[in-house]
C-alpha cells in the first residue's frame, strides 16, 4: 500500500539526527527538502544529503509550533516540487519533566510541539497525499507513549496522544494509496538523550533509520525499533500500577 521509491522526500525537522539518517538512505536519485528553523544554516546537513546521492537538496524555513503556517507551507512545497512522495515528521522536544511539573507554560509547550503541532502537520499532509492518491508519511511514537510513566509523564502523554491519533489516521488512510508508518523506537542514543543513562535495548539514529526505510519498503504501518520491543510493549501494559508508578524511566 502506498509504496513509492522516487519523488520528493520532505524531512520536517531538518536537523534531526534520525531525520537526516533517513534522508541519506532515501536520497539516491531523489529531490530532498530539509525543513527547519534557521533554514539558511542547514548547509552541513544539506551537503550530507547531497553526498548521499540526492539529485537536489532544498532548505525551507519551518517552525513546527506555528501551526497556522503549516498548510500554506506544505501546499507551497507540493506545488513547487510536483507533490510530496515521502514526508518524515522528525521534529519534537523532550522537555524538562521537573520544570514541567511546576511550570504549566513549559508543560503546554512540550505538548504543543510533540502533539498539537504533529496533529496539524499530519492532517495537512494526509489531505495533500490523499488528493495525490499516493505517498508515504512517517511519524514517530515512542515507548514512552505506550504506557506513560511517572518519570516523564508530560512527554509520554504527548507521545501517547500522538500514537492514538496516528493509529486512527492510518486507518482512515487505508485504501487511499497513502501509507502512514508509525515508528515506535525505544531509547535512542543521540543529542536529545545526551547525559541520560541508556535504557535497555537502545538504538542509534542510524539503526532507527534502517528500520524505518525497511518498513517503508514493505508497505508496513507499524514498526517497533528494535523489533523485540514489540514484546516489551505488550508486557508493560500488564504491570500492576503500584509497581509501574515506581519505574525510574
Amino acid at each position: 500500500m502506498g509504496k513509492q521509491t522516487d519523488g520528493p522526500v520532505l524531512i520536517l525537522g531538518g536537523r534531526s539526527e534520525i531525520g537526516l539518517e533517513i534522508a541519506r538512505r532515501l536520497a539516491p536519485g531523489r529531490v530532498v527538502i530539509l525543513a527547519a528553523r534557521r533554514a539558511e544554516a542547514l548547509t552541513e546537513e544539506a551537503e550530507q544529503v547531497r553526498v548521499a546521492g540526492a539529485t537536489a537538496v532544498h532548505t525551507v524555513e519551518f517552525d513546527a509550533d506555528d501551526t497556522a503556517a503549516h498548510a500554506p507551507l506544505l501546499d507551497k512545497i507540493a506545488a513547487e516540487h510536483g507533490g510530496i512522495a515521502t514526508a518524515v515528521l522528525a521534529f519534537g522536544v523532550l522537555g524538562d519533566q521537573a520544570r514541567a511539573e511546576q511550570d504549566p507554560a513549559h508543560a503546554v509547550a512540550v505538548v504543543h510541539t510533540d502533539y498539537v503541532a504533529q496533529v496539524s502537520v499530519l492532517t495537512t499532509l494526509a489531505n495533500l497525499l490523499r488528493a495525490q492518491g499516493s505517498g508515504q508519511i512517517v511519524v514517530f511514537g515512542s515507548i514512552a507513549g505506550v504506557r506513560v510513566r511517572r518519570a516523564n509523564y508530560v512527554y509520554g502523554s504527548a507521545k501517547a496522544g500522538l500514537d492514538g491519533f496516528a493509529s486512527g489516521l492510518g486507518d482512515a488512510l487505508y485504501g487511499t494509496g497513502v501509507q502512514l508508518l508509525l515508528a515506535r523506537p525505544g531509547f535512542v542514543i543521540g543529542r536529545m538523550t545526551t547525559g541520560m543513562d541508556p535504557a535497555p535495548m537502545p538504538s542509534t539514529p542510524g539503526q532507527v533509520a534502517d528500520a524505518v526505510v525497511r518498513a517503508l519498503g514493505k508497505g508496513a504501518t507499524r514498526v517497533a525499533i528494535p523489533g523485540r520491543l514489540a514484546i516489551v510493549f505488550f508486557v508493560i501494559k500488564l504491570v500492576p500500577q503500584a509497581i509501574w508508578r515506581r519505574m525510574p524511566r
